[in-house]
């Protein structure tokens, strides 16, 4: 597909500047907020008028984009701003329709992360934003993808991020989604409960069809929607055989786990293909849940491909392999959008 070179990241962990992925933070009031970094090189003036979803997606793409020319701008983001969108739409209720400062409104698009990247940067090539729910970053993958083989001497930024939204985040509780009863994220697997917790962060990659110099190359990805743990276990074979691997040539194979025990059994499905060669790892204690979280992920893995190493408190099991060169993500959101990555080591 393509090739990774650089990447940046804004988590709930010390993922920006200066990494450190052996600590791991904590989550605090059942939810996992992301370590907002200064934002050097955006105005103050411009920060205030942005949403957090926004600071997270601009302050972590702009330092890719002062080093580097693109060919184009590529996100994927469930909810956007969205907190933002909810706050305009309480302007129009208070003030009764009547005079609105655009402010909120204009934060609070989709594309206003992807849009406000492209002027800042002052890059006018293609500006792309995809909103596919808990395939939005697969989404922009595929995009690239496509991009970068209808052009293969570009190079494209692509990322994702999503936002804790108040009011979002009430009615996901509401519906049942996150834990009811205060847990430690450390704790997550274990407390057999339904619901998960909630995070957001930001992850960007600069991306073309170069294998000098990169960090990873991100070689097949796979989508599909279905709430049936057969298939969902058939299509992890079938993923395997298309890009001719056999579960004994997977190193490490990361699980979208996320302490929801109703979502065990897809997870459960394709672990159980695995041979004790194997080493697995789980990463949703460190970050949370939240539709982009395959960002962060591929973020996460990206670094452990560089090191040859992957931090304790990710590891679930220890396999046989230890150098790392196929890597397998395995997401699924709300048990219904499930997704296939595989990262090799260039």
């Amino acid at each position: 597909m393509f090739y990774i070179h650089q990447s940046t990241c804004i988590s709930a962990q010390q993922t920006y500047a200066d990494i450190d992925l052996e600590k791991l933070n904590p989550s605090a009031d059942n939810r996992l907020v992301a370590i907002e970094p200064a934002y050097q090189g955006i105005s103050p003036g411009l920060i205030r008028r942005m949403g957090k979803a926004v600071r997270m997606g601009v302050g972590s793409a702009l330092p890719l984009l002062k080093e580097n020319k693109v060919d184009g701008i590529i996100i994927g983001t469930a909810n956007g701003g969205i907190e933002d969108s909810l706050k305009f739409l309480s302007q129009i209720m208070e003030y009764e329709e009547g005079t609105l400062t655009p402010t909120h409104f204009v934060q609070s698009t989709y594309n206003a992360i992807a849009g406000q990247l492209g002027m800042i940067s002052k890059n006018t090539g293609y500006n792309s934003t995809h909103v596919q729910r808990g395939h939005a970053f697969e989404g922009a993958v595929l995009d690239a993808a496509l991009m970068l083989r209808e052009n293969p001497a570009n190079t494209y930024l692509v990322g994702g991020v999503d936002e804790i939204s108040e009011r979002n985040h009430r009615m996901e509780g509401m519906d049942g989604w996150y834990k009811t009863s205060e847990i430690e994220s450390k704790d997550l697997y274990t407390s057999n409960t339904p619901g998960t917790l909630p995070g957001e962060g930001a992850a960007m990659f600069l991306v073309n069809n170069t294998a000098e110099g990169a960090v990873a190359k991100l070689s097949a990805l796979r989508m599909l929607n279905t709430e049936s743990e057969a298939l969902v276990a058939t299509q992890f074979s079938k993923f395997l055989a298309d890009n001719n691997l056999s579960v004994a040539d997977i190193d490490l194979y990361v699980s979208g786990e996320n302490g929801d025990n109703r979502l065990n059994k897809y997870y459960n499905a394709v672990e159980q293909q695995l041979d004790s060669n194997t080493s697995t790892a789980h990463y949703k204690h460190a970050i949370g849940e939240f539709q982009t979280s395959t960002a962060i992920a591929t973020w996460l893995i990206c670094q452990m491909l560089k090191a040859q190493h992957v931090p304790q408190h990710l590891i679930k099991q220890q396999g046989k392999n230890t150098a790392l060169k196929n890597v397998v993500l395995y997401n699924n959101y709300k048990g219904a959008e499930h997704s296939f990555m595989l990262l090799k080591a260039v």
